[in-house]
C-alpha cells in the first residue's frame, strides 16, 4: 500500500503531487483511500439530502414560520458560496485537504445537533436556523473545496473520469435516497429529531475522512504570502486558462438560467397544468433518476465521444429538451415534458463529470484549492440573481413565457465552450488514455 499513503501524504500537505505515470490499476472503488472518501461522500451526502428537507420542515411545524422566513432560511443555505467561497481555496491550500474536511464534517455534525438540542430546551428560535443554516453552509464550501482538490491526489490524474463518475453516482442516489428517509423521519419523530440523522450522516463522514491516511502533519508555517495575493493568483491561473474560463463562463451562464427556470416550473405545474402533488412528485423523482443515469454513463460517454467534447455535447443534445414543458398542456404532453427534464438531469451529470475532471487535471497541485473555489464562486453566483430573474420574468412574462427563456438560456449557455478548444474534442495530456500520444 505504499502507493496509497503516498498520494495521501500528498494529499494532507496540500500539494506537491507529481504526475508520474501509473501502472495499470484496477477500478477505483478497489482502491482503499478512494473507497473511504467514496463511503464518506455517501454519509455527507445522505445527511445533508436529510436537513434539505428537515431544516426548513422545523421553521415550518415547529416554529410556524411565514413564507419570507422560509425563504430567508434557504437563502442562508447558499450564502456561503458568496460569503467565503475565493478566500476558502487558499484556505484549503494552506491548511491541507484532510485537516479542512474532517473538521467541516464534524462542525457540521455539531452545528447540526444544537437544533434538536436547543428545540428540547425550549430555546429553539428562527434566528437559531438562520445561524445554522449559515455556518453549515459555509462548512459545506469548506468541505467540498477539500474533497474535490484531494482527489487528484486521491486516484491520480488518469482516473478523474471514473472517480468523478463514481462520486456522481453516490450524490444521485443520496438526492433520491434523502428525502425518501427524511419524510418518514419528520412524520415519526418531527422535523427536530429528524437532524439527528442529518448529524450522524457528517459525523460518520468526517470519521472516514481521518481514516483517510495515518499521522497527518500540521501545515507547513513561514513563507506565505498574503491571503490576498493567493486569492488572485487562484483568480488569474483560471480567467487565463481559455478551457477553464470557458467551461466556468458556461456553467455560470447554466446556473442562472436553470433556476430561473425552476422558480416557475412549480407555478407552471400547478396553475397552468393543474399538476397535483404526487404528479409533481413523479416529475422530480423521474429527473433524479436521470441524474443517477447519468452518473452511471458519463464514463462510457466520455471514452466514447472524448471528454472535451462531452462537455458541449451534452448540453446542445438535451438542454433544447427544456421547452417541451412551456409546450406541455394538460394531458399526455406533460409526460413528454417530464422525459425532457429527466434527459437534462441526464445531461447535466454527464457535463459536470466531465468538466470537473478537466479541471483537476488541468491544475496544478498546489493551486487546486484555489481553482476550485474560484471556478465554485463564479459559477455559483448566478444562482441568487437566477431566482431573482425568475420571479420578475414570472410577473411579466407568466410561468409559461419565463420556462421558454429559461430553456434558451440553457441551451445558449454553450456557446463559451464552442468558442474554446474544446469544441473540437480536445483533450488535455494529463488525462489522454495511457501509451504514445501523436
Amino acid at each position: 500500500m505504499s502507493g496509497t499513503s503516498e498520494s495521501a501524504r500528498r494529499c494532507e500537505d496540500g500539494g506537491g503531487g507529481t504526475d508520474a505515470p501509473r501502472t495499470a490499476r484496477p477500478g477505483v472503488l478497489r482502491d482503499r483511500d478512494f473507497a473511504r472518501l467514496f463511503a464518506a461522500t455517501a454519509f455527507g451526502q445522505l445527511g445533508d439530502r436529510v436537513v434539505f428537507l428537515a431544516l426548513p420542515l422545523v421553521a415550518l411545524t415547529a416554529l410556524r414560520a411565514d413564507a419570507f422566513e422560509v425563504g430567508l432560511l434557504t437563502a442562508m443555505t447558499t450564502a456561503g458560496s458568496l460569503l467565503v467561497g475565493l478566500p476558502a481555496g487558499a484556505w484549503v491550500d494552506r491548511a491541507g485537504k484532510r485537516f479542512v474536511m474532517v473538521r467541516a464534517d464534524l462542525g457540521r455534525a455539531l452545528v447540526l445537533l444544537s437544533v434538536p438540542s436547543a428545540w428540547w430546551a425550549g430555546l429553539l428560535t428562527i434566528e437559531w436556523l438562520y445561524a445554522v443554516a449559515l455556518v453549515h453552509g459555509v462548512l459545506t464550501v469548506f468541505f467540498d473545496v477539500a474533497y474535490q482538490s484531494c482527489l487528484p491526489q486521491v486516484v491520480g490524474r488518469d482516473r478523474l473520469v471514473e472517480a468523478n463518475a463514481r462520486l456522481s453516482t453516490v450524490r444521485s442516489v443520496t438526492s433520491i435516497g434523502g428525502p425518501a428517509l427524511a419524510g418518514p423521519l419528520v412524520a415519526l419523530v418531527g422535523a427536530p429529531a429528524t437532524l439527528l440523522a442529518g448529524s450522524m450522516g457528517m459525523a460518520l463522514s468526517g470519521l472516514l475522512a481521518l481514516t483517510l491516511r495515518t499521522g497527518g502533519r500540521p501545515p507547513r508555517a513561514g513563507g506565505r504570502r498574503r491571503l490576498a495575493a493567493e486569492i488572485g493568483e487562484g483568480l488569474r491561473f483560471v480567467l487565463g486558462h481559455p478551457v477553464l474560463r470557458a467551461v466556468m463562463l458556461g456553467d455560470s451562464l447554466f446556473n442562472l438560467c436553470l433556476v430561473m427556470y425552476q422558480s416557475m416550473l412549480l407555478v407552471f405545474l400547478e396553475r397552468e397544468i393543474a399538476l397535483g402533488a404526487f404528479g409533481m412528485g413523479l416529475i422530480f423523482a423521474g429527473m433524479g433518476c436521470g441524474a443517477l443515469l447519468g452518473a452511471l454513463t458519463a464514463g462510457v460517454a466520455a471514452r466514447r465521444i472524448g471528454q472535451g467534447r462531452v462537455v458541449w455535447a451534452a448540453t446542445l443534445a438535451t438542454c433544447p429538451l427544456t421547452a417541451l414543458m412551456p409546450l406541455a398542456r394538460p394531458g399526455w404532453s406533460v409526460c413528454a415534458a417530464a422525459a425532457g427534464l429527466a434527459a437534462l438531469s441526464l445531461g447535466g451529470v454527464v457535463r459536470v463529470v466531465a468538466q470537473s475532471s478537466l479541471q483537476q487535471a488541468l491544475t496544478p497541485d498546489r493551486l487546486l484549492g484555489r481553482t476550485s473555489a474560484t471556478v465554485r464562486f463564479v459559477s455559483w453566483g448566478g444562482i441568487p440573481l437566477g431566482g431573482l430573474l425568475g420571479g420578475a420574468a414570472g410577473t411579466v412574462l407568466g410561468a409559461r413565457g419565463t420556462l421558454w427563456a429559461g430553456a434558451a438560456g440553457m441551451t445558449v449557455s454553450v456557446v463559451p465552450v464552442l468558442l474554446s478548444p474544446l469544441r473540437s474534442g480536445w483533450t488535455p495530456p494529463a488525462v489522454r488514455a495511457p501509451g504514445p500520444q501523436p
